[in-house]
């Protein structure tokens, strides 16, 4: 079990969170200077929240790194509680991004994508430090082409360490812990909802989770009404992240992700009687097992916050903190 699942799990686990924070980390590079601003100018009421937090999570490609961001901003002073409320419903739209792209099955992209990085990459350094062309080392867009090439690296291993986790998928249909947790998810759906929940709060990562349940679903190990269950649960599982951040902050911050603990865990459990539903509605769009895992998150969010939107107009929320932002 350990060297046919366990070792190979954490390998391409290992891979995957690396290709996620080279892709983060260099689109905030190229978006970090203008995020902050974009946040505080243009949240003035939850709609235009949704639209700039939907826009800049699927840019970022990271519902965290947008959540975090707006607690640290709460927690400056740079952003009011009402106006983070929002940007949290358009932060689960946004990271459907990924997991739609995970659920194209592009794994036989991985190399080619890895190989151009690296070659545009290596250009980027002849034309820049060794200063093979000095009359454009210092051009603007040297840099941008630099961190881009990083970010289509980051989808590369991305996309490597989904296939090495889902290689693993036939040794673990035959493991007799997995034979359990199908038993038990028979009697009650409820028990994928939970293991979704506790796996992405563990590994802070709901596209990981949701991608490794893409592929037990595609080999017919799973049913695809359980792994919608897994889906709603990884939902929930992700504020993890948000609470960790806000400890120690502010309380503004810390009802920051506790709105998100609400959206996602509020909507979870209002899907989850309607799993069976999610998957007809889901097969009518694809065909693919993984299709229909990606195109139920993508339905789940954005109902989720399309029915949460209202709410963010209410009184009590709108008057809760100061009415005017720090500069």
């Amino acid at each position: 079990m350990v060297q046919t699942i366990l070792i190979p799990m954490l390998l391409g686990f290992s891979v995957f969170m690396c290709g996620m924070k080279l892709m983060e980390l260099a689109l905030h590079r190229l978006a970090g200077p203008y995020l902050t601003r974009v946040l505080e100018r243009s949240t003035a009421t939850p709609l235009h929240g949704l639209a700039i937090g939907t826009a800049t999570t699927a840019f970022m490609q990271s519902s965290t790194a947008v959540t975090v961001i707006a607690i640290g901003m709460v927690n400056a002073g740079l952003l009011t509680f009402p106006r983070t409320l929002g940007i949290i419903l358009g932060t689960n739209i946004g990271t459907c991004i990924t997991t739609e792209l995970i659920g194209l099955n592009l794994n036989k992209l991985a190399q080619p994508l890895l190989v151009v990085s690296i070659g545009i990459w290596l250009a980027t350094a002849l034309l820049g430090e060794i200063k093979l062309i000095p009359a454009i080392r210092s051009a603007s867009w040297l840099s941008s082409l630099r961190f881009s090439s990083v970010v289509l690296c980051g989808f590369g291993l991305l996309l490597t360490g989904m296939g090495m986790m889902q290689g693993v998928g036939p040794a673990v249909q035959e493991s007799p812990m997995f034979a359990w947790f199908l038993d038990r998810a028979d009697d009650s759906l409820w028990w994928g909802l939970a293991a979704g929940a506790l796996l992405t709060a563990a590994v802070h990562s709901s596209a990981a989770v949701i991608g490794i349940i893409m592929g037990f679903v595609t080999l017919g190990a799973m049913p695809v009404e359980l792994g919608i269950a897994v889906v709603l649960g990884a939902n929930v599982g992700t504020c993890a992240t948000a609470l960790l951040a806000s400890i120690g902050g502010s309380k503004a911050g810390q009802y920051v992700a506790w709105s998100h603990v609400v959206l996602n865990a509020g909507g979870a459990l209002l899907f989850m009687p309607f799993t069976f539903e999610l998957a007809t509605i889901s097969a009518w769009i694809s065909s693919s097992n993984a299709g229909q895992i990606a195109h139920t998150q993508t339905i789940f969010n954005i109902l989720s916050s399309l029915i949460a939107l209202p709410f963010c107009y209410l009184s009590v929320f709108r008057k809760s903190g100061p009415r005017t932002i720090m500069s």
